[in-house]
């Protein structure tokens, strides 16, 4: 059986992605913060076998234990979806965007996802046998940014450098690593997508959105690939939502 680590597991996307990998054969690892709402995922999964791992993605020792913890388990990890991020400060203006928040940002959509990338990493280099998949979470918002975005918009962009740089470092180890934008999937998150949103001319504006599991299952398409191919960047969205073109 294949070992699955998903992070930000307690909601959202990356609860689709753990049902949607659990339902193909997967063995998941729920990491997030909030121990219940994993436990929440947890009890939706079909019969199988998970590992909740409550973790913060900040904290490098935490991350360390959730690797660890999935090691001792299964003995490897054959997949990471980087995907545990935050919107913190969306809204704000940049000329009134706290430090500490665009740090708070910062840390968990940036540097947490290159701990627990780090963390892949290492134990896929040095399982036998050796390699595994990273997917990292990225956004259409690192191609094009919200109004009032700046913290997350920039740590989106950054994910595709994370991406590209695990790609070429994991060569030699067979390590794939390949980036997912996406696009209004419908969670907790883009609520606001429904109610109207601010738009490039200021207008607020109504937006398509689309499944949760319609993303999560080209994140099984991408998991299931053999090690020898890599889909390195996709887009998964809303079909009419407002990227392509002029609004």
């Amino acid at each position: 059986m294949s070992i699955a680590v998903v992070t930000g597991a307690g909601s959202g996307i990356g609860r689709s992605v753990a049902l949607a990998l659990a339902a193909a054969g997967w063995s998941v690892a729920l990491a997030g913060r909030r121990a219940r709402a994993l436990e929440e995922t947890a009890a939706a999964l079909p019969d199988g076998d998970f590992l909740c791992v409550p973790t913060d993605v900040t904290s490098e020792r935490e991350v360390a234990s959730l690797f660890s913890a999935v090691r001792d388990r299964h003995g490897r990890v054959d997949l990471l979806f980087n995907n545990a991020g935050t919107f913190a400060g969306g809204g704000v203006p940049v000329e009134d965007l706290a430090p500490e928040t665009w740090r708070a940002v910062v840390d968990v959509n940036l540097t947490g996802a290159f701990l627990c990338a780090q963390a892949a990493f290492r134990t896929m280099k040095e399982q036998d046998p050796q390699g595994g998949r990273i997917i990292n979470n990225g956004s259409i918002s690192a191609h094009v940014p919200r109004p009032h975005s700046i913290a997350y918009t920039a740590t989106k962009h950054a994910m595709t450098g994370l991406t590209k740089s695990l790609s070429l470092d994991g060569r030699p180890y067979r390590i794939a690593c390949g980036q997912l934008d996406i696009g209004n999937a419908a969670t907790e998150m883009t609520a606001r997508m429904q109610t109207g949103i601010l738009q490039a001319n200021g207008e607020l504006a109504v937006e398509p959105v689309m499944d949760a599991a319609d993303v999560a299952a080209t994140v099984v398409h991408m998991a299931g690939l053999p090690l020898e191919a890599n889909v390195q960047f996709a887009t998964v969205m809303a079909t009419a939502m407002p990227y392509i073109g002029r609004g």
